[in-house]
């Protein structure tokens, strides 16, 4: 019995050791070997924090270039990183004005008008659109006179502009971005003819509706029509030029008025407009004065070229359109080759002139033109040779320049057919002093 009771113990005691070792395997196994690893927290990497450079541009191109630093700041906040393009650019190049055009879309002319508000009052300035080649067109005397052959035409065959101009004239003319023509007669309802003139003209207020029709942007008064019925008509011709809406210069009330520029913004230039007359041989059209109305005057040409060289300080180009040249003739006075070359050499871009109701030639001087006469555009009922003068200008500031022949007769202007055209052209060459107009009617130095 001891014997067996000695077995069941060794058992039990075997047994419990044996379930002691299982469970203590089975312990050690749950919490140790197999113990849930925690798992790794993912390390972000660390962002290295880099310095911001924040660059002054205004101060840098003020130190490049000296121009003033709230001008430089209204810049930065209108025209957005053209501080930074210009900085670029004047890495490799040298500072000059024409590099805000690449910038901007402007020129500084037109930049500085604007930071300095200049554009509040609109009267002597227009803004257009920028266009890949943008058109001024020209064209020489027109008289819409009520008693000459113009104005009569035109209520007679009642097809309102088309009565005088054919079609495809009258497109070249509204489809112009600035068309700028000569009129040469007075518009009022009063006055008497003046003493001792051949010649008189004057139209009713509403004629000046035709230029709308003609699509013109620009009149030039400086020419010896416009005070054919006295001082009354000739205030009351401004007055009416105001409130049909037509920009006119040339003439005033004062000197101030007659000699001042007309300006425009045209593909980011700023384009200066002036016009004066030397017409008449027996001078009887007054001059203005500090007190008197009348036109400016260029027979003394100290006056027009001191505004030339004012509107040359503020803007791109200067064109200066003059009355002047014998009256049927196609020869060239000297005055007007040289008081032409004076006003280049003052800082006009090209001249243009009207009078002599004929074409005359043309001339490159200093590389700008000088067209000397566009002759009757819309006159009388002769058979005349006339011409739009059109400057084609781009956005790069590139000026091309064309002839583009007419013929006026029976009061009636037309484009020129291609045998006309070409011998128009001709013509005009034979005339000319050292410029040749090709096939197409380009302008170019020979």
């Amino acid at each position: 019995m001891k014997k067996k009771y000695k077995f069941k113990k060794k058992f039990i005691i075997s047994f419990l050791l044996l379930l002691i070792l299982v469970v203590t395997a089975s312990l050690i196994y749950i919490f140790i070997i197999n113990k849930p690893k925690e798992e790794k927290k993912k390390e972000e990497p660390v962002k290295e924090e880099k310095e911001v450079i924040v660059i002054d541009y205004v101060k840098k191109i003020n130190e490049k270039t000296s121009l003033d630093t709230k001008f430089l700041k209204w810049i930065e906040d209108n025209y957005k990183d053209s501080l930074i393009n210009l900085d670029k650019i004047l890495e490799e190049k040298e500072y000059s004005e024409s590099l805000w055009h690449d910038v901007t879309g402007y020129s500084y002319k037109v930049l500085n008008d604007l930071f300095n508000d200049k554009y509040k009052d609109m009267s002597n300035i227009k803004v257009l659109e920028t266009k890949d080649i943008a058109k001024l067109d020209f064209t020489g005397d027109i008289s819409l006179s009520d008693d000459w052959y113009v104005g009569q035409a035109y209520t007679s065959r009642n097809k309102k502009v088309y009565g005088i101009l054919s079609e495809d004239t009258v497109k070249i003319m509204n489809d112009s971005d600035f068309m700028v023509v000569n009129s040469e007669f007075t518009v009022s309802n009063r006055g008497s003819k003046m003493a001792g003139k051949q010649y008189t003209f004057r139209a009713k207020p509403e004629r000046l509706n035709i230029y709308h029709e003609m699509g013109v942007d620009l009149a030039l008064l400086a020419n010896n029509h416009v005070y054919d019925y006295g001082k009354d008509a000739f205030l009351d011709m401004l007055d009416h030029f105001k409130e049909y809406k037509i920009p006119y210069i040339g003439a005033g009330k004062n000197f101030e008025e007659a000699k001042s520029a007309y300006y425009i913004v045209l593909n980011g230039y700023k384009i200066a407009f002036l016009n004066a007359t030397r017409a008449e041989k027996y001078i009887m059209t007054p001059e203005a004065t500090d007190t008197n109305p009348g036109v400016f005057r260029c027979y003394d040409t100290t006056n027009l070229i001191n505004e030339i060289k004012k509107a040359k300080e503020e803007s791109d180009y200067v064109i200066t359109i003059i009355h002047y040249g014998t009256e049927f003739s196609h020869n060239l006075e000297k005055v007007q080759i040289d008081s032409s070359h004076s006003y280049i050499d003052a800082g006009s871009d090209m001249v243009v002139g009207h009078h002599a109701h004929v074409l005359q030639g043309v001339e490159i001087y200093n590389d700008k033109p000088i067209i000397y006469n566009l002759g009757n555009f819309i006159f009388n009922g002769a058979t005349v040779d006339t011409a739009i003068y059109e400057v084609r200008l781009d956005k790069d500031g590139n000026m091309e320049y064309y002839i583009i022949p007419h013929i006026q007769s029976n009061v009636y202007t037309s484009l020129a057919n291609e045998s006309n055209k070409q011998r128009i052209i001709k013509d005009m060459n034979s005339w000319s002093i050292n410029a040749s107009i090709d096939n197409d009617g380009k302008i170019t130095k020979k």
